[in-house]
């Protein structure tokens, strides 16, 4: 038994999305843009893929994105640690230009695709495990007729798409990443062993411009020639 779909979601905007900050596990909050696009992607989450069980990192951004969903299809919000971000240890909370000065050559590892042996952080492979084992176990768990919500983060969740793909790790890179607050649709393929799971739709969203989106500017403030509705 397996879901009938599964939502990968990101949580919407953080002061640190905003500055260009690396997050990793540092449990910093949405801020208002943020909570703006929780707010408007949730009805439309609720409204094309009628959630039936809703599932978050317990970090407190992802957990906020969640409860947003759930306040409109009036669901509970499940958390999990497996599902938080991808650590960067001393990395955290650092510009990309600040770790390049501070750490040259391990920046130049990372940047290339590459995992630098670092103190506290984790390899992608073994991110992507963890979330592509989460995901498994909490999609066995829905009925076949229901749609699993899972919330989590950007490298969280292309990782854990790379794994569950059956991907080698180092394909993260033709998988583009979600915009804050936008979501990947999987659903079953069909033969467990070889393909579980197959992408139908990736970085979804309210039909805003990604600039006007991340700028928390309303859909109805742009002309609607600028996006096409987005399907299910």
């Amino acid at each position: 038994m397996t879901a009938r779909a599964v939502v990968l979601w990101r949580h919407g905007r953080t002061e640190y999305n905003a500055t260009a900050r690396l997050q990793g596990q540092v449990d910093i909050p949405l801020d208002g843009v943020g909570r703006w696009q929780v707010e408007a992607a949730a009805r439309h989450i609720a409204q094309r893929h009628s959630p039936t069980r809703i599932v978050s990192s317990d970090l407190s951004r992802a957990a906020a994105t969640a409860h947003a969903l759930a306040d409109v299809c009036g669901l509970p919000v499940r958390l999990d640690p497996r599902l938080r971000e991808r650590g960067f240890g001393e990395w955290e909370g650092l510009t990309a230009h600040e770790i390049s000065e501070r750490w040259p050559d391990q920046y130049a590892v990372w940047r290339s695709g590459r995992d630098p042996q670092r103190a506290g952080s984790e390899s992608r492979a073994s991110v992507g495990a963890r979330v592509a084992q989460a995901v498994t176990e909490l999609a066995d768990e829905v009925d076949p007729d229901g749609t699993l919500v899972v919330v989590s983060h950007g490298a969280a969740i292309t990782l854990g798409m790379v794994a569950l793909l059956g991907l080698d790790p180092t394909a993260w890179r033709g998988l583009g990443g979600l915009h804050n607050a936008h979501w990947a649709l999987l659903r079953p393929g069909g033969h467990r062993e070889t393909t579980p799971w197959f992408i139908e739709a990736h970085n979804l969203g309210p039909a805003v411009v990604v600039d006007d989106w991340n700028a928390g500017v309303p859909a109805d403030a742009v002309p609607s020639s600028t996006a096409d509705a987005l399907r299910p």
